[in-house]
């Protein structure tokens, strides 16, 4: 069986009893407090559970790391669950809190225990109105329920950002600053500000917000945090009450247990679904889409991973044969586009939107970006330019990840770079005279379509929503705090 409901259940679970009924509860938060946390984070690392939110790092090790680093701090560590879905084609996390809340906060006061941490900080952006309202009455329920203990919930909402979901840029937006990544990793310093460590000959450990972070080798007695993502959390009681060997049911010795993908763009319909690991990509297009994979000419990861063509379809959803083919799973959202649709428009919209989501902090990034978006701009007005604009994209393509502190500028050269050779001569139009889907965050499901954030096609450069951009990046021109709002338990 390749389709399945672990973590995405077909009926919702939105009350607590619904949730104590169909998975047992508060059963994994107990078992997990009378193992103890060296044998609840042997228990995720056999279980071979990777990061769900893009990156895939082991989350076993991930855990072990924080509460290693956090042993003799002077403060008590903090768990933020990363629900600021934002990357173009991705609606699984959404999904999940939608139908599975207490799963996810269940996995995060395990974390919590495990790490020490007084404190579960659920971050979203304040955009999520379905999101916010789930989650909060689930917060509700659960203390009432007395499932906590002695740790803090609480929820946050921030700025509508893409870097929000950048775990360093939503640490920096839980603090009230702008979403603006960091250069030391959460483990090393956490969610609130710290103090100055006198090192003022390096800049290199410094944030936007001129905060001082830890360098690889600092000593420091300040609090790590754990970032982990919706989905990741969400496998964790399972883990826990029913055992890795459980969880290796489904998927690949390399890559167990199941994904939640997102399937969107150019297909019959659209939605998220829930496939055990090492399902073919064929499987999944036609099973959520309904593709027709003989007409499809590009896959979209989202736009952090090299694109697919059809050839590819029959790669397993896994993180190695992903590799193999020379991209990533990312959040397992796919947009798909058919064979006629003009790739040149395509790999210009990913570049607008890269280019405008980028904070400006590394400068490549921000004006190279922006050379990609405007050469790509010109190619498609075709023309006696054309060949020249293309020149400019690929030389803007060379530089634009230098000194790069996220991955936001690798992004370009990873869809830009594999979009490019593949696009044509002159723009080819779609051969149902239909438009190309803009690359832009996903609003909402109705009625099997997605809705698009269209509002993110107005944004300005600088982040504004004003007429004329006003020319400068916005880590130069925010000086303020741009969380939206806070919401206590």
């Amino acid at each position: 069986m390749t389709h399945t409901d672990r973590v995405l259940p077909a009926q919702p679970l939105i009350t607590l009893d619904d949730f104590v009924a169909a998975r047992g509860g508060a059963d994994a938060i107990e078992r997990a407090t009378s193992l103890g946390p060296d044998s609840v984070i042997e228990a995720v690392t056999h279980s071979g559970l990777r990061g769900r939110g893009g990156a895939g790092f082991p989350t076993g090790r991930k855990w072990r790391t924080v509460r290693d680093y956090g042993t003799g701090a002077s403060d008590a560590s903090t768990v933020v669950v990363n629900g600021a879905e934002g990357e173009p084609g991705s609606f699984k996390d959404r999904s999940i809190m939608r139908a599975n809340p207490f799963a996810v906060i269940e996995g995060a006061l395990i974390a919590a225990n495990v790490v020490g941490a007084e404190k579960v900080v659920i971050g979203l952006k304040a955009s999520f109105a379905i999101e916010t309202a789930i989650m909060r009455d689930a917060i509700s329920a659960v203390e009432q329920a007395g499932w906590n203990g002695s740790i803090t919930l609480e929820l946050f909402g921030g700025p509508s950002a893409y870097l929000l979901g950048e775990e360093t840029g939503l640490l920096e937006a839980i603090d009230g600053r702008p979403p603006f990544p960091r250069i030391a990793p959460p483990f090393r310093r956490g969610v609130d500000e710290q103090l100055e460590t006198g090192r003022e000959d390096d800049d290199t450990t410094r944030s936007a917000a001129d905060l001082e972070l830890a360098g690889p080798s600092d000593a420091t007695t300040a609090a790590p945090t754990l970032v982990d993502n919706v989905e990741t959390l969400a496998n964790i009681g399972g883990i826990v009450r029913r055992g890795a060997d459980w969880f290796r049911e489904f998927g690949t010795a390399d890559s167990p247990g199941t994904m939640v993908c997102t399937v969107s763009g150019q297909t019959p319909r659209h939605g998220v679904g829930e496939f055990a690991m090492g399902t073919s990509l064929r499987t999944v297009l036609e099973t959520i889409g309904g593709a027709d994979v003989d007409r499809v000419g590009a896959v979209l990861i989202g736009v952090s991973s090299p694109v697919l063509d059809r050839s590819q379809l029959d790669v397993a959803l896994t993180y190695e044969a992903f590799e193999e083919i020379g991209s990533a799973l990312g959040t397992g959202g796919f947009i798909v586009y058919d064979d006629a649709a003009d790739l040149v428009r395509v790999a210009a919209g990913v570049a607008r939107f890269l280019a405008v989501e980028s904070c400006g902090q590394c400068t490549p990034c921000k004006s190279d970006g922006r050379a990609i978006a405007d050469g790509l701009a010109r190619m498609i007005e075709g023309g006696a330019d054309r060949d020249g604009a293309q020149r400019e994209v690929e030389d803007a393509l060379k530089t634009v990840a230098d000194s790069a502190r996220c991955n936001l500028a690798s992004q370009q050269q990873a869809v830009i770079g594999t979009l490019l050779p593949r696009c044509t001569q002159s723009a080819s139009p779609h051969r149902d005279g239909g438009e190309i889907p803009p690359i832009v965050g996903i609003r909402d499901l109705v009625d099997g379509r997605f809705e698009l954030d269209t509002d993110q096609l107005r944004k300005q450069p600088d982040w504004s929503f004003d007429d004329v951009d006003s020319g400068q990046a916005p880590a130069d021109r925010i000086d303020s705090p741009v969380a939206v709002i806070a919401h206590g338990s």
